[in-house]
């Protein structure tokens, strides 16, 4: 079957959404630069605690070195003691390692959960800007509408002094210049609110950031890239080592210990100290009757883990085609606004003509000329919607 022109229009549309390579990784930090500074900061303080939490966390292994002093008063003499001593595990059966690798999983998995949570805010703050731009379209739409309101209530009254029409369509037409008024107070009713929300967020005013122009690449590169999928990779990660850390604790550890003492005496009122040194080697070996139920509960968590990535996948792929479904559908309402603004300029030249020949009057061209307008304006309230559409799917992508 041939293609139309409007179908044409559409396939060159969704070839440009699914096929372009790759979001522009050079505009992530226009697209930050969008937040306020607090609000950066906060992300970075979170992305700086991450980092020490997780170098704490590699080095929970080590035990601490005990330093300890004391003094005792007796009747004869006082005594003075201090001491230094250390019990370090050196062997867990795999457990150090296992440890190691869990702090940087641990590390990767909260980096992912502060980078959505980042992203996050930045989608909720330009989906703001364009609601704003959208909003500044649909007022002037609004304003348009009004101009053709009053040049019907122009005709309607006319007609109706002359005796052509009852009053009852010059009404109808009050209401409906009435009915848009409405429509555009409420629209700067939710323009501010909007802008007082973009506010809390935002570095600057709405009107001061440029819009940003998204595109995707196919549904594989938005799987590979999906900073949600990575999140529940790395929380996989996490239990798997940590199910190797729960079962090297129910295995022999090897750990080195040693201490030093040192008695501090007076006699005959020159200073006399004695050393007492000792080190060693122990093997230790917990006896639980816990044991196999902690072992058995953390490899279940590991299991629940690689069944929420299965499902997370399946629920990414279907956001995927619900967001293409979403922005098939603009495509097609911009192709139909595309063909009703080439028929007004069609129409408009021919009223023009008719107008220069006296057979019509400067408000049919008006008219004709301010819903060619509207449709113009309706063009760019798609594209931006579209804008919307792909921004969703950007915040997902790393």
């Amino acid at each position: 079957m041939p293609l139309t022109k409007s179908n044409k229009s559409l396939l060159l549309s969704l070839c440009s959404v699914l096929l372009f390579p790759a979001f522009l990784n050079a505009q992530n930090n226009q697209n930050d630069q969008i937040l306020s500074e607090d609000r950066l900061n906060l992300f970075e303080y979170s992305k700086e605690q991450n980092k020490e939490n997780s170098s704490k966390l590699k080095k929970d292994w080590i035990n601490p070195i005990n330093l300890s002093y004391s003094k005792s008063y007796g009747d004869i003499y006082d005594s003075v003691k201090s001491s230094v001593t250390i019990n370090q595990p050196i062997f867990k059966s795999g457990g150090i390692y296992s440890a190691i690798k869990y702090a940087n999983a641990t590390y990767k998995y909260n980096n992912f959960d502060i980078e959505i949570q980042k992203k996050e805010l930045i989608k909720n703050v330009t989906t703001i800007l364009f609601n704003l731009h959208i909003i500044d379209l649909n007022i002037s739409k609004n304003e348009i509408l009004l101009k053709n309101a009053k040049i019907d209530i122009t005709r309607k009254k006319e007609q109706v002094l002359n005796g052509f029409l009852d009053t009852s369509f010059l009404d109808n037409s009050i209401l409906e210049a009435n009915k848009i008024k409405n429509a555009i107070a409420d629209l700067l009713f939710q323009k501010e609110e909007l802008n007082n929300n973009f506010s809390n967020l935002a570095s600057g005013e709405y009107k001061s950031f440029n819009l940003p122009k998204l595109k995707i690449t196919n549904k594989k590169t938005f799987l590979d890239e999906n900073i949600e999928l990575k999140k529940v990779k790395s929380d996989i990660e996490q239990k798997d080592y940590f199910k190797d850390i729960t079962v090297a604790k129910y295995l022999p550890t090897i750990s080195v210990n040693g201490s030093h003492t040192q008695y501090h005496e007076r006699k005959d009122n020159l200073p006399s100290n004695t050393n007492v040194y000792s080190y060693g080697i122990s093997v230790s070996m917990p006896l639980d009757v816990r044991t196999f139920n902690d072992i058995e509960t953390q490899k279940i968590e590991y299991l629940k883990a690689k069944i929420d990535l299965k499902n997370k996948i399946l629920e990414e792929e279907n956001f995927y085609n619900t967001k293409i479904a979403n922005i098939k559908m603009l495509n097609r309402k911009k192709n139909i606004a595309k063909e009703d603004y080439e028929l007004y300029n069609s129409l408009l030249e021919i009223i023009v003509e008719e107008k220069e020949a006296e057979l019509k009057t400067q408000s049919d061209v008006d008219t004709l000329s301010n819903s060619q307008r509207i449709k113009s304006i309706e063009l760019k309230i798609y594209d931006l919607q579209e804008q919307i559409e792909l921004l969703d799917l950007y915040s997902k992508i790393i």
